[in-house]
């Protein structure tokens, strides 16, 4: 019960911080417009997407029924994160905007490589399947390839919280099984995944520069 009630009280207090009440809601609405550009982003993309491309891992292995763990895996991991918010709320801010700034750049990407996705039959047959919402599919069509988000979403919130180390690992594992679930499927061609860690670190490196207020809040926390 103190341990409810301790982290009661430190919701009051942030809650009753004027700055990060600002901070929280002026990000949540930037992470609203990304998502925003990512749902009109995939329209895009699934409109003009182009051929089907060789490549040198998915070429070399079969596709595997990935359906649970790509959807049903997300929603896990989403959940996950709204339990990370209620026991760390003070890292809330920096959390969203560095979100917003990964779901736009990604947004930008995706209209400008037009190529169909490796198995884009599978990709519709498990969203029916598994009874995915419409507004979720076209969000997600399939076609919206570069960069993978399975794999470089949960990479950069374990840099976000590379100070805590039980979250670090456990983000970073979400991070592997992603990309090799999304291979195992073919539903992301292998640079989708391999170069999602390398954008998500400059994502991450960005975000501390251009947010340097609310990560400076969060990085001086003691735990």
């Amino acid at each position: 019960m103190q341990v409810i009630k301790d982290y009661g009280n430190k919701h009051v207090k942030l809650w009753k911080n004027k700055e990060f009440v600002t901070s929280f809601f002026v990000y949540l609405i930037l992470l609203a417009i990304s998502i925003a550009m990512t749902y009109f982003a995939s329209d895009y993309a699934d409109t003009y997407s182009g051929n089907v491309v060789p490549d040198l891992i998915l070429d070399h292995i079969s596709t595997f029924n990935v359906g649970f763990m790509f959807f049903q895996g997300s929603f896990f991991f989403l959940g996950s994160l709204l339990c990370v918010g209620i026991f760390l709320p003070e890292a809330a801010p920096f959390t969203l905007a560095s979100s917003a700034l990964f779901f736009g750049i990604r947004a930008i990407f995706m209209t400008m490589t037009h190529l169909s996705a490796p198995n884009i039959e599978y990709y519709s047959y498990i969203m029916y399947h598994h009874e995915i919402p419409s507004v979720l599919f076209s969000m997600n069509s399939g076609n919206d390839l570069f960069f993978s988000g399975h794999a470089g979403y949960p990479f950069m919130l374990a840099l976000v919280f590379w100070k805590y180390k039980t979250l670090r690992y456990y983000l970073i594992l979400c991070s592997a099984i992603s990309s090799v679930v999304v291979l195992m499927g073919h539903l992301h061609y292998s640079i989708d995944v391999f170069s999602a860690f390398f954008i998500a670190y400059g994502i991450f490196e960005i975000s501390k520069r251009l947010f340097k207020n609310s990560y400076k809040h969060f990085s001086e926390i003691k735990f």
